[in-house]
């Protein structure tokens, strides 16, 4: 069936959920969309000129740190996969790349951070005042632009995720140092503050493709979904990935006393020694036990469980792309699915 350029898709292709491991390389995924993302960094550029001196050297410095840009890539995909063939796409894409950016300043504020992807964090450089307020200008720009594009729908989405997005870091500001967090409660953490983003870029490609309900909901749950996965194989990372590929040291999430499913997992699943170990870890923070911590979760499988959690969300992921018509964009929708869990940075 040929891929229909227009929204609609009267009669859908359905096919089982890929299992031969045939998938896009992340270098090919950019490829299909390699005019448009320029014209996102061109226009990313553009918007985060200030007449304020610090707002751009902050901005800039954030905005071009080496991100991997998944999230308005996912809009650019999602709407041609959707049938779109306007241009408010590439206005989104930058909307989603600087809400994700303020999130990242106000992130590092909160957690006191001093690196992110290997360099310093724009608050070690410029302090925690001016990061808030780059961040928040970065926020009220990516309204502004929202206006631009003229959808009310679309800036409902985008309300509501921002929303969801800072309820999901009061949330887990509240679960730091407490190892009496439940698996339940930290997935819903997951959900609010990093894959409500992924599922708004998801779901506004598909409002702009004019589709239908059913179709702007699945492609709402692949990008719930791959965004729940792309957070724990983060997890999997922060206790067993070469810090010179993450731009991160081993257990910076344990430093600052964050009970990730690894270490809920622990203290499970472990012995009573292993879970000791771990809740006083949780509670104090640091890195001073992070040995005994590691040895923990390798004992008991926790790196291996968190890892088979985001398969599952991947999955399911590539599961709900199944109401999409075939096309290359489809397929590097789920290119990034396995991107997501097969990563090592």
């Amino acid at each position: 069936m040929p891929y229909p350029g227009r929204p609609g898709f009267p009669q859908l292709m359905r096919e089982p959920l890929r299992k031969d491991n045939h998938f896009m390389t992340l270098d090919q995924v950019r490829d299909l969309t390699t005019g448009d993302m320029l014209n996102v960094d061109r226009l990313i550029q553009e918007r985060l000129s200030s007449d304020v001196l610090l707002v751009n050297q902050l901005g800039q410095y954030i905005v071009n740190s080496g991100g991997k840009r998944l999230r308005p890539l996912l809009v650019l995909l999602a709407a041609h996969a959707c049938g779109y063939s306007g241009r408010h796409h590439l206005n989104l894409a930058a909307i989603v790349e600087f809400i994700h950016t303020a999130t990242l300043l106000h992130d590092d504020v909160v957690d006191a951070s001093e690196l992110r992807r290997g360099r310093e964090t724009a608050n070690a450089i410029w302090g925690n005042e001016a990061s808030v307020l780059v961040g928040d200008f970065l926020y009220s720009r990516a309204f502004e632009m929202m206006v631009e594009v003229g959808s009310m729908r679309i800036m409902e989405i985008m309300a509501q995720t921002t929303n969801t997005i800072a309820e999901g870091e009061v949330m887990q500001l509240l679960n730091c140092h407490d190892p009496d967090t439940s698996e339940a409660h930290y997935m819903e953490v997951i959900r609010c503050k990093t894959a409500k983003l992924f599922e708004a870029a998801a779901r506004i490609g598909a409002v702009l493709g004019g589709q239908s309900t059913a179709i702007e909901d699945a492609i709402a749950a692949y990008g719930m979904h791959l965004g729940t996965a792309f957070q724990l194989i983060d997890d999997v990372l922060d206790y067993s990935a070469d810090a010179s590929e993450t731009g991160k040291n081993i257990g910076d999430d344990l430093a600052e006393g964050k009970p990730t499913l690894p270490l809920i997992y622990v203290l499970r699943k472990g012995t009573p020694e292993q879970a000791a170990v771990v809740r006083k870890a949780i509670e104090q923070g640091g890195r001073d036990d992070i040995a005994a911590v590691q040895h923990a979760i390798e004992s008991v499988g926790a790196i291996a469980y968190t890892a088979q959690s985001a398969r599952s969300a991947a999955d399911q992921a590539m599961q709900a792309l199944q109401i999409l018509p075939a096309s290359p964009y489809k397929d590097a929708l789920y290119a990034l699915a396995e991107f997501s869990v097969s990563r090592t940075y």
